[in-house]
This record gives structure tokens, sequence and C-alpha cells, in this order.
């Protein structure tokens, strides 16, 4: 019997970066997730910024192409309703990161993938689970 695959959180950026550049460093990410190698999480919330985000002016992209990139993206989500007060996650000093901190731990995400340094200032010890694009990366090509 298949495992199934790892669930886990994508911070927009990171999310962004798979989407719009095809050849670029994080494309891994998103091969992955079209293979169904990972579970990508979403909340409103981070469903609500990364919509926002595609919309960018500094982007320039038209309506139904941001279409087509959420198309690459949210069927391949799972979609979790993230409780108004979750307990156990961890405050970060950037309220609009705390989203992902409260889907990671609603979620019971096996990892938080980010760039972001207040995130994964987070991490302390070993076991966690909040770690950069490149350790992802680098921990699924070794799989």
């Amino acid at each position: 019997m298949k495992a199934a695959p790892p669930r886990v959180v994508l911070d927009t950026n990171v999310v962004l970066s798979a989407l719009l550049f095809e050849h670029g460093r994080l494309a891994p990410l998103r091969r992955a997730w079209l293979a169904q190698q990972i579970e990508p999480l979403a909340s409103r919330d981070t469903i609500a910024e990364l919509i926002g985000a595609l919309a960018y002016p500094k982007f320039r992209l038209a309506a139904e192409h941001r279409t087509e990139l959420l198309g690459d993206y949210l069927p391949y989500c799972r979609t979790v309703e993230v409780p108004a007060v979750v307990k156990a996650a961890p405050a970060c000093a950037d309220p609009a990161d705390q989203m992902f901190l409260h889907l990671a731990f609603a979620s019971r995400a096996r990892w938080l993938v980010t760039g972001d340094r207040g995130l994964l200032r987070l991490a302390t010890r070993p076991a966690d689970r909040i770690v950069t694009p490149r350790d992802f990366l680098a921990w699924l090509a070794a799989r």
C-alpha cells in the first residue's frame, strides 16, 4: 500500500515562485504537487492572500492567466478549516505570517515550507518542521 503524500503548508511566496517561474529553482515543488508527491494545504486566508498576490501589478498577469495558475495549484490542495484560536501555534513576529502557523498546526502538517526569516526562527529544534524550500526539496529528492 502506497503511503499518503506528506501534508505541506507552502507560504505564498513559495507558491508564487513555483507557479510563476516554470524553470526556476522552485519548479520541482510544482511538479511534486502535480504528481501528488506532496499534498499542499490551504485555508481560506492563505488562498485569499495568493489570489491577491497574483493580482499585484508587478506581475502583469491577465485575469485568464491568474485563473490558469490557480488551476494548477488549488485543485491539488486540501482545504483546511482553521479554528479562530489555534492554541498550540507559537506567535510569529509578523502577524501576517500567523495564518501559515495556524494552518500548519491546525492541520498537523508535516512541513511548513517558507523563506520567511521570522517563521524560520521559530524552528528551534531539529524536530521542528519549519524549513526553507531548499531543505524541503533536498528531503523530497532523497525520498
